[in-house]
């Protein structure tokens, strides 16, 4: 029997977890759900943008996210990405960055 996708991302994720964490910027994502798509981990999930989040971005990004319905990508689940790197290369937006846990930012959707 050969491997499932889910099974040949898995064997790609290679990194050590708990060391970096995906982080999403909220002007870049219209939610089109690509991360949640190919991640095998299960870190991300498409949802409305919290009013923090909302409020933070400039005028053109409010209007494009008004657009695309109001909705980001969030990673409830960060710790247990791996650093494949498959959310990066599927974002359409270029809207996704890995980065070191130590360095992640603590509210919205860069940590939950």
């Amino acid at each position: 029997m050969s491997p499932s996708a889910d099974e040949i991302a898995k064997e790609a994720c290679k990194g050590q977890p708990h060391a970096v964490a995906p982080v999403v910027d909220f002007g870049r994502c219209e939610g089109k759900a690509e991360c949640v798509k190919v991640c095998p981990y299960g870190v991300f999930e498409l949802r409305r943008l919290e009013d923090a989040d909302f409020a933070a971005l400039g005028f053109f990004s409010k209007l494009k996210s008004m657009v695309h319905g109001r909705k980001g990508a969030y990673t409830p689940n960060a710790d247990d990405c791996l650093a494949c790197g498959l959310c990066v290369q599927a974002c359409p937006e270029k809207a996704i960055t890995l980065v070191n846990v130590a360095d992640a930012p603590t509210r919205g959707s860069r940590r939950p």
